[in-house]
């Protein structure tokens, strides 16, 4: 079994140049920026290698960029890796998870129809949450969303 310091140390040495910045930030949480083109490569050694339990994806428009954090559970040695990615807001497009594990399938369809984020090769990019009436390119939690529909009361959500 692999110590926290082992896991932390091979990740460096085998992703040096996919890794932006890594922020240890308590014993049991890392976060670790790495290049767009990495996510399947690092993700992948990260849920197979690592034997880690993906948890969840959560994506946010950050004005400058659109950035998505994948959160990795490695419960062997408590601790949640967050992999970053920052991608570019007018085009925000990043490779799809899904290849690799099933379990990103719906938190990817989600994060494109809500941030606008295109996930290359995702086998069924169809929307999951928002009605079918809603327009093409209207991203309900990009900062600059402006109502399309006068009659609607959105103070309970979209």
């Amino acid at each position: 079994m692999r110590t926290r310091e082992q896991v932390l140390k091979d990740l460096q040495t085998r992703f040096k140049d996919d890794i932006v910045d890594l922020l240890d930030k308590s014993p049991k949480r890392v976060y670790m920026e790495i290049k767009p083109e990495s996510i399947v490569r690092v993700g992948s050694y990260i849920f197979k290698d690592l034997e880690a339990r993906f948890n969840i994806a959560s994506g946010v428009d950050a004005r400058s960029h659109i950035e998505i954090l994948y959160h990795f559970s490695l419960e062997y040695i408590n601790l949640l890796i967050s992999l970053r990615v920052k991608l570019d807001r007018k085009k925000p497009v990043i490779d799809s998870l899904t290849t690799e594990f099933k379990a990103v399938n719906w938190i990817e369809r989600e994060m494109s129809e809500l941030l606008g984020i295109e996930f290359k090769g995702h086998p069924e990019m169809k929307r999951l949450l928002l009605p079918d009436e809603w327009p093409e390119g209207v991203y309900p939690l990009r900062t600059d969303y402006e109502e399309w529909d006068k009659n609607a009361i959105r103070d309970r959500g979209v």
